[in-house]
């Protein structure tokens, strides 16, 4: 009886591993079929509106595409009507379309506006409801909360339900910054030294409460929170099960799932609670912003290669994402994205399209030949 149970054992255990084997390799053949081995592809992001009508589009479509842009990646602010709208205009002109969301920061959302207690609370007490760090756009919601979890999750798979597009893109999937990059914190006058109160998230009654079910502590009660490794975790798994959930969605409809995110993970792990590497996703696009930081163009190459080695074997592709206005000379932007691809990056992406001016477009396309 002891020898069939056992054998009954090893056969379910079997089941499992060959399931989750099949899982895992399934991500990897998805995200290999996103970005093939030896492509290098050119993105841009842009913002639309329904203000601006389809000749409009197709004439700045054509712009990109004629310059060697290979995607965009489009903020409807989640409107998937407006994505139906120009998503065909875009694919028209042979550009692959990636819908871009605010996911945690929604700011003006007149849906989650109605409920104040979805927004995240900082450990001064203050919800993102009504005071708002650093800017006037900042309106976190909590993404431990069932309710403001599943808002964005709802909004994640309307615009997975348009046909044509390559991924959702996920944007402010994270935490409000703890951290500032060091080159903006003179514009608004602070020294981060260490964790602030006003600018650590959250501390909602949701999150304490889920937190005490497993620590057996109050969060609040923390004389050092900026230390504590499980209250840190629990906010680390709390985004990363949103960005897991929207994975299973986003695939359901056929769809692959991307995200723009901080420099490199142990970066954006200090700075934001947003660990990437860990995340089930199909691609990422950090926004190594140098200048936000006061580095100098071959830092990009350096944090590209830190997140390529961070995520090597996960099946997950790294999309460089470079800052128009940092650049002092098309020698520094045409160094950029060298440095992008010797890295080990599977593309390069613009902020923001409408930023790159007749002389950068002309290195694009000058740059993007000099690869082939």
């Amino acid at each position: 009886m002891n020898v069939h149970k056992l054998l009954l054992f090893v056969l379910i255990l079997g089941v499992f591993s060959c399931d989750k084997t099949k899982e895992k390799k399934d991500i990897t053949a998805i995200s290999k079929n996103f970005k093939t081995e030896n492509s290098f592809e050119f993105g841009v992001w842009i913002t639309a509106n329904n203000d601006r009508v389809d000749k409009d589009y197709a004439k700045e479509f054509e712009k990109y595409k004629s310059a060697g842009i290979d995607e965009v990646l489009i903020n409807t602010g989640t409107d998937p009507e407006l994505l139906k709208r120009i998503t065909p205009i875009a694919t028209e002109q042979g550009l692959k379309v990636h819908a871009w969301i605010m996911a945690m920061n929604r700011p003006g959302d007149t849906i989650a506006l109605q409920h104040p207690e979805w927004y995240a609370v900082s450990r001064e007490g203050k919800s993102c409801f009504d005071t708002r760090p650093y800017v006037g756009y900042y309106q976190w919601l909590c993404p431990t909360r069932e309710e403001s979890r599943n808002h964005v999750l709802g909004l994640v798979e309307g615009l997975a339900k348009v046909d044509g597009i390559e991924s959702v893109h996920l944007d402010y999937i994270r935490f409000s910054d703890i951290f500032l990059p060091i080159g903006l914190l003179p514009k608004y006058d602070l020294v981060q030294d260490k964790e602030l109160p006003e600018f650590d998230f959250c501390y909602c009654d949701v999150c304490v409460s889920e937190f005490e079910k497993i620590h057996h502590k109050n969060p609040r009660n923390i004389k050092n929170p900026d230390i504590d490794m499980e209250w840190k975790q629990f906010r680390l798994n709390a985004v990363r099960n949103v960005v897991n959930d929207a994975y299973e969605i986003v695939h359901k409809h056929n769809k692959n799932l991307t995200a723009a995110v901080f420099p490199y993970p142990e970066m954006a792990d200090h700075m934001v609670r947003q660990r990437w590497d860990k995340w089930t996703i199909n691609a990422v696009y950090p926004m190594i912003y140098h200048g936000f930081y006061n580095e100098e163009v071959n830092w990009i190459g350096f944090a590209t290669k830190q997140g390529v080695e961070d995520v090597k074997d996960k099946g997950i592709g790294i999309n460089t994402g470079i800052y128009m206005p940092d650049f002092k000379s098309v020698d520094e932007f045409k160094q950029a994205i060298i440095l992008a691809k010797e890295n080990g990056a599977k593309g390069i992406t613009f902020f923001d399209g409408p930023a790159i001016s007749e002389e950068y477009l002309k290195a694009i396309k000058e740059t993007k030949e000099s690869l082939k």
